[in-house]
């Protein structure tokens, strides 16, 4: 009896142990990189070529690396475009997704099925792989080289959030779209004043994931956006990179710019965007 208890109670700390040490190795894996980022960046361009990664700088209040990092790269602009290009993408592909979302949920038609297995269908295929007819046909439009032409496709379709909303609704009870329209309410108004209110916690996640995913689109960006005033973030990183070498201690301090504001969104609106990814994920 003693015995068993002994290999139970061996087995239980040796698994503890490699469980925590696991989690060491892993969390000290992904915090090296920005450690190497924050070193590089206070760097002058002598220290950085004549030491390596994680040698620390002579000074921490250097901060020329981040002046010229965002002057240089036109970062203040590049700030702007990102951020207008955020606000309307956001905005558009909710209210695309949510729509489209109700329409497959709340109405049984002909091919309903047909249309949901499409959607399911074109996320297997890979964007790249279409990026040819899509130029094709952002040049015949004449949407190429604009920041509204920009929008407007990465405005497009978001696959996922539109599976996100519909898992939410099968949650949403048909009852309440009923009372509605025995109260004389229209469709547009059962969406608008009954369903997208309780599409909160599912409208933050998707959010949270198209807004992270345009923020740091640099092939799209780079590929449609092709005049230095239009550049967004993520585009901007790499005007210190060319074929006589690149300036990694300004591409490092371009890097902690352009992290900072992600950062303050998520330090000021962390509760709200916790409580909407737990709903949203318990749904369904």
């Amino acid at each position: 009896m003693k015995k068993n208890y002994r290999m139970k109670s061996t087995s239980y700390y040796v698994w503890g142990f490699l469980k925590y040490l696991s989690l060491i190795f892993f969390a000290f894996c992904a915090i090296i990189p920005v450690i190497s980022i924050v070193i590089t960046a206070f760097k002058t361009d002598k220290e950085y070529q004549t030491t390596n990664v994680m040698t620390l700088p002579n000074s921490f209040l250097n901060f020329t690396n981040f002046k010229q990092a965002f002057e240089n790269a036109h970062m203040g602009q590049a700030f702007i475009n990102t951020g207008i290009v955020l606000v309307f993408v956001l905005l558009g592909s909710v209210i695309i997704g949510s729509q489209l979302a109700y329409v497959l949920n709340r109405f049984k038609f002909p091919g309903n099925g047909m249309v949901r297995n499409l959607f399911l269908f074109a996320t297997l295929l890979p964007g790249v792989a279409m990026q040819v007819s899509v130029y094709n046909i952002m040049g015949n439009l004449g949407l190429i080289n604009h920041l509204y032409g920009y929008i407007i496709m990465m405005m497009g379709t978001d696959i996922i959030s539109i599976y996100i909303f519909i898992q939410f609704m099968e949650n949403i009870p048909k009852s309440l779209d009923e009372s509605a329209i025995i109260d004389g309410a229209s469709y547009f108004q059962i969406y608008w004043k009954i369903m997208l209110p309780l599409l909160r916690p599912a409208i933050i996640t998707s959010m949270i994931l198209k807004g992270v995913g345009t923020y740091n689109e640099y092939y799209a960006a780079n590929l449609y956006l092709q005049t230095q005033t239009l550049k967004t973030v993520a585009i901007s990183l790499y005007s210190f990179t060319g074929p006589m070498g690149s300036r990694y201690n300004l591409i490092c301090a371009g890097v902690i710019i352009s992290f900072l504001p992600a950062l303050i969104i998520f330090i000021v609106c962390q509760k709200q965007i916790y409580n909407g990814i737990t709903a949203g994920a318990v749904k369904g």
